[in-house]
């Protein structure tokens, strides 16, 4: 028996150990089960070739072991029970796996610090036989884990200034209200869906969180739109209304359904109706304002407003602002946003 233990070592160029036929348990048993070579994982559990975690009932010897093999296992559970394993020497899988194994770059997002992190790995199946830094990757392969970086921490991750969210928002508004199927959808969700063609484009070269920072979103989203988008954008659904006063009032977009315009009382005296965008297809929301800038009316009816609730408006706001100026009839009145008119 001995002499056949030899003959075998000498076959497969192996040195003839005095632990005989154990130094060949698990290279024998790795030829008869390929898929069950196992890479310790931690604690007693392990990961097979074959991508099946499996571990041992209790703590042993070989639950220390780099790499086993499994001769049977039983299905219990995620994880499997090894009923019976043998260790396999590391130097065996590179002198007769390594033309099985693969050599993958891994190029993903880290959550924990904000950046790249870019791997190469040597691996059998699923088993990671060898890792190490990957000091180059492209600028493709950046990009992409910096979009999947945004995928998973949403648009968050942007400096979002008033003026990008406004104009999120007004193409929020023209794609609920042009349904004509042309304009974006910016909706969260929608963006994210079309992340590879208003994002990826412009993340080449950066590495970490910081880098997306520095993006203007609102550049990224403009470029979205086509020359006549744009100019239909300025035109029905305007950054600002000029008010009777002359005042220059930005229109809030934040409800796509109900744009709004909040502006002091005194300065919309003489206007007859509400004021209207998308091609007069929707009213604003006017918050109207007592001059402390707080709401005294919220009409979409301007015109109403004028003939029923400004009189007992007018009450209230002369006895708390008595300088200011509260005419009889706003329609023939001078709108101001000062206390009062200019003689």
């Amino acid at each position: 028996m001995r002499q056949e233990i030899k003959k075998l070592h000498a076959q497969l160029d192996i040195a003839y150990s005095t632990r005989g036929d154990l130094d060949l348990c698990g290279l024998l048993l790795s030829f008869a089960y390929p898929d069950r070579m196992a890479k310790n994982r931690g604690g007693s559990g392990f990961l097979m070739r074959s991508g099946r975690g499996v571990k041992f009932p209790a703590m042993q010897p070989l639950s220390r072991a780099r790499y086993v093999v499994v001769a049977a296992v039983d299905d219990q559970g995620a994880d499997g029970n090894i009923q019976l394993a043998a260790e396999l020497d590391e130097r065996f899988l590179d002198k007769y796996y390594r033309n099985e194994m693969e050599s993958h770059k891994e190029v993903i997002w880290d959550a924990v610090s904000g950046s790249i992190r870019a791997r190469q790995k040597l691996k059998l199946g699923a088993m990671v036989i060898k890792e190490q830094a990957y000091p180059n990757p492209t600028g493709e392969e950046t990009a992409l884990a910096l979009l999947q970086g945004v995928q998973q921490e949403g648009l968050g991750l942007f400096q979002w200034s008033k003026a990008a969210l406004q104009l999120r928002e007004r193409m929020a508004f023209m794609f609920r209200h042009e349904r004509d199927g042309s304009w974006p959808d910016v909706s969260d969700e929608g963006l994210m869906d079309r992340a590879d063609e208003w994002l990826l484009p412009y993340l080449n070269g950066l590495r970490n969180r910081n880098d997306i920072r520095r993006l203007a979103p609102g550049t990224l989203l403009e470029h979205m739109l086509s020359w006549e988008q744009k100019q239909l954008l300025h035109k029905e659904a305007p950054t600002h209304i000029r008010v009777p006063s002359g005042s220059m009032i930005p229109v809030n977009y934040s409800d796509p359904e109900q744009p709004f315009l909040a502006v002091r009382l005194q300065e919309m005296f003489g206007l007859q109706d509400t004021p209207r965008i998308a091609g007069g297809k929707v009213a604003l929301t006017l918050h109207l304002l007592s001059p402390a800038q707080r709401p005294v009316q919220v009409t979409s009816d301007l015109s109403s407003f004028w003939r029923n609730g400004y009189f007992e408006v007018k009450k209230d706001l002369k006895g708390r602002y008595p300088k200011h100026y509260w005419p009889d009839d706003p329609l023939e009145a001078t709108a101001t946003h000062r206390t009062r008119p200019k003689a």
